[in-house]
């Protein structure tokens, strides 16, 4: 016995085409309006890794603002933002003007700086006391370090405990000069300079105040530590 066999082909629909929103001739593209604030925070943020992306707003899609007769501003919110965040305000200047304010920020993760181990305040920090690991962007505290070559040679402000994020608030640049360090006194006067030997009372930062003795006069006088081994004289 025969039977008739219908096609597969017949009982598979065709593919469904992309749905296109219409928007209205008098309303704004809330999807242009979303590509433009993100084109603006691209200028204002980090460059993108491949682990990274933008996420915009969301700007509300019922939101109903009147088409812009000219093109629409984007503008940064504030100067002050976050390494993975800013606000951008969108503006029209119509006959009604309107204006938004959307938020953009990265998500995905980044590469981040942290302690190899526990490290003690006043440490200068070498290579070998960090490490980089990846982290999602949301964990990451303001400041933290994504390249372990800018803490190198810093001085740890307070104590680090291993595993901890390094961030900026917790390093200061290497001490210039040293307590009970050899240095070279420098005192000007009109003009002139007069050279001569010290030794450090107090430790010291670049531009900051150490306390120093004239080794030729034995006399305590402070200075401002300029580089290493070089303090200039402010006080005699």
């Amino acid at each position: 016995m025969s039977m008739a066999v219908t096609p597969l082909l017949a009982a598979v629909p065709p593919a469904t085409a992309p749905v296109s929103v219409t928007v209205p001739d008098d309303l704004q593209d809330i999807s242009q309006l979303e590509a433009l604030a993100k084109s603006e925070a691209a200028t204002q943020l980090p460059p993108l890794t491949d682990r990274q992306r933008f996420l915009v707003g969301p700007i509300q899609p019922n939101l109903k603002l009147e088409r812009c007769s000219q093109p629409v501003g984007a503008t940064l919110a504030s100067a002050h933002h976050m390494r993975d965040r800013v606000t951008i305000e969108l503006r029209c200047q119509n006959a009604k003007p309107w204006h938004l304010y959307v938020q953009v920020r990265i998500i995905g993760t980044s590469s981040a700086v942290v302690a190899a181990h526990a490290v003690v305040v006043g440490s200068v920090l070498k290579a070998t006391d960090l490490r980089v690991e990846q982290h999602d962007i949301s964990e990451l505290p303001p400041g933290f370090l994504d390249d372990p070559a800018i803490a190198v040679g810093l001085t740890a402000s307070r104590p680090i405990s291993g595993g901890a994020f390094l961030t900026n608030q917790q390093l200061v640049a290497a001490k210039a000069v040293q307590r009970g360090q050899s240095v070279t006194l420098v005192a000007g006067s009109g003009g002139m300079s007069v050279r001569m030997a010290g030794r450090a009372l107090s430790d010291g930062l670049i531009n900051q105040r150490v306390r120093v003795q004239n080794l030729s006069s034995g006399r305590t006088v402070e200075g401002i530590a300029r580089s290493e081994q070089v303090v200039e004289i402010v006080f005699q």
